[in-house]
């Protein structure tokens, strides 16, 4: 299977809120008001912490049928812990982003617990995002785009 490439286009509309559009489909984000945003929409990170559960729920639901094993439910819980002092720059000593982030799957299903543990193992071993978060070069760079004024 060839490597597949994947994109979105971010722009800010208005303040801090933001509009992602990717393959048509679009998502807002902001930022709560007491860091300046409108609080119209989930902030960024928010949304990577909905990506990772998204993701884990997907994981799930494509390799149950493999691991026979029937699901009825299956919701994850995501939490992240971010010292906002880090990314306002008020302490260099602090990580800008999640210090950790911790899931869990909460799974409603007859079949057996081993069939549910190598379900799980295949999850883990297989979520994309999971497995971004663990650690992925980075680069980034910009385009400037001046205004001419009519003469």
């Amino acid at each position: 299977m060839a490597k597949t490439e994947f994109q979105s286009t971010v722009s800010l509309k208005e303040g801090l809120f933001v509009e992602a559009i990717s393959r048509g489909f679009a998502v807002h984000m902001d930022e709560p008001e007491q860091l300046g945003g409108t609080d119209k929409a989930m902030n960024p990170v928010e949304l990577l912490l909905s990506a990772l559960g998204g993701c884990l729920a997907i994981t799930v639901g494509a390799f149950s049928k493999a691991a026979h094993v029937d699901i009825k439910e299956c919701k994850v819980h995501v939490t992240g812990d971010l010292d906002p002092e880090g990314f306002l720059g008020l302490n260099k000593e602090v990580r800008k982003g999640f210090s950790q982030i911790r899931y869990q799957i909460e799974i409603l299903s007859d079949s057996p617990e081993e069939r549910i543990k190598k379900l799980m193992q295949m999850v883990e071993e297989r979520c994309p995002v999971s497995d971004t978060l663990k650690g992925v070069e980075v680069k980034g760079d910009y385009v400037l785009q001046n205004q001419v004024a009519n003469k």
